[in-house]
This record gives structure tokens, C-alpha cells and sequence, in this order.
């Protein structure tokens, strides 16, 4: 059995529990795999990127049709955007999934909604410094675990969906990404785009930001920030110390 995702966001928890922690967000648009099911919960492996969680079955609306993985879809490329009907309003999250349409609507639970094209439209710029602009979209969003949106975004999300929005689909942990990708042998070599990923005391990676240039990166702590960084890790603006320890750079265009 197969869920679509037809609400802005939904919580991804690690257990059946409103209570329980909340891992990730499904994003609209967005379809998963039903693994398991437990009274008012469901298991679901999200397609695009293999994560699995639990999620109360209301929040999904479930098909027995195997859909190919986002075939068809672009990704909002913006913070937000707005779909409407005569009577409704939604506000769909950044790097939420929409079927492309001759007359620019998307179905929703049966309603037809009608987009803003032109919140849709970005320039046709160089794809490094493409990615850049649309994090900045994100600046002072506030930090929030396993958030995905401008209204709280953890580290990894942060960089999961800026990739996302250009078509680059990357895990959803900063573990995980960090698999991704070429490996830049020093910060000197950084460029627009590239991760940068951090490590804690016993070296396992804990925190990705996005490279700006060679000195400067984007990313999620406390809030979506700009902050100096060097050969030794992010220098806090505030307190002008090092709040994490770089391990590696990778490049993913």
C-alpha cells in the first residue's frame, strides 16, 4: 500500500505517539510506503529518500497505485508558496512535490487548486550559486529537530531540501550525506554549494551547512545563519569562538 502526502507537513516520529520524538517532516507531495500498521498509526518508508518513521494514518492518503518516484513533479522553489480554490487557501512548504499541469492547478482531495506561478518562477542562473540564493531564502529560520520548513528546519533538512528544490535528492542525515559526492581536499577549494560537514568529540558526524564561498557558510544552529568559517571549523559571530569542528567538504554538483 502506498500514502500520499496531501497536508503542508507531517511529523515523522520515532515511535506510534503524538508524544513521541519527531525524526522528520513529510513534505506535500511527497508519497511512502506503508510497512506496518498499529491501531491509529502507520510504519511509512518515504520514497524519495528511504526514511522511515511513524505517522497517524489521518495525515495520509492512501492509494493501492505504486507511483514512480516523483516522475513528473518539480519541486517549490521557494520558502512557500500559495494554492487556492474558491473557498480554500494552502500554503505549501519549500521542496514540496506538484505535478506539472497545462493549467498550472494541482488536485488536492478531490478540490482543484490554482498556484501562483509567478512565486514559481527563479532565474536561470548558474546551479552553485542558484542553491546559495534559495538558502538564503531560510535566513533566521528558527532551529527545530527533524524539521523541514521556514517555520523550523534542522541542519541536514536545511541542506536535504535547498538540493531538493534543484532536483538533487540527498539523505536525510547529515550521516548520511556526507557519503555523497567528491571529496575537496581543503577549505581553499570550497565553493558555492559545497557541504561542509562536521564532527563531535568521538569524530562521528553531527552538523552539514552549505559552503557560501571559501570562508563563509549558511546553516542551521539555533537559527538558519552566516557565519565565518576556516580549516579548523564555524566561528560563532556572537562569541567569535569555534562551535564545531569541520571533518570533510564534499561537492555534490
Amino acid at each position: 500500500m502506498i500514502g500520499k502526502i496531501v497536508l503542508p507537513l507531517v511529523p515523522l516520529r520515532s515511535t506510534d505517539s503524538d508524544r513521541s520524538e519527531m525524526t522528520s517532516q513529510l513534505l506535500f507531495g511527497e508519497c511512502v510506503e506503508i510497512l506496518e500498521t498499529h491501531q491509529k498509526w502507520l510504519l511509512v518508508r518515504n520514497i524519495a529518500d528511504n526514511y522511515v518513521g511513524w505517522v497517524d494514518r489521518k495525515m495520509i492518503q492512501l492509494t493501492s497505485d505504486m507511483p514512480v518516484e516523483n516522475k513528473g513533479c518539480v519541486s517549490v522553489p521557494i520558502v512557500a508558496c500559495q494554492a487556492c480554490d474558491d473557498t480554500q487557501i494552502l500554503f505549501l512548504p519549500g521542496g514540496s512535490k506538484l505535478d506539472k499541469t497545462h493549467d498550472n492547478k494541482v488536485v488536492i482531495n478531490n478540490k482543484r487548486f490554482a498556484l501562483d506561478t509567478k512565486q514559481l518562477l527563479f532565474s536561470e542562473i548558474n546551479s552553485a550559486q542558484k542553491l546559495v540564493l534559495l538558502a538564503m531564502q531560510y535566513l533566521n529560520a528558527p532551529y527545530l529537530w527533524g524539521g523541514k520548513s521556514v517555520f523550523g528546519i534542522d541542519c541536514s533538512g536545511f541542506t536535504q531540501v535547498i538540493y531538493d528544490m534543484c532536483g538533487i535528492q540527498l539523505p536525510r542525515d547529515a550521516s548520511l550525506q556526507v557519503e555523497c559526492g567528491s571529496v575537496i581536499d581543503s577549505i581553499e577549494h570550497a565553493e558555492a554549494a559545497d557541504l561542509a560537514f562536521f564532527e563531535n568529540a568521538e569524530g562521528r558526524i553531527v552538523h552539514v551547512g552549505l559552503m557560501i564561498n571559501s570562508h563563509q557558510i549558511i546553516h542551521a544552529s539555533g537559527w538558519v545563519k552566516i557565519e565565518n568559517i576556516d580549516y579548523n571549523g564555524i566561528i560563532s559571530e556572537q562569541s567569535a569562538e569555534y562551535t564545531h569542528k569541520l571533518c570533510a567538504i564534499k561537492r555534490i554538483l
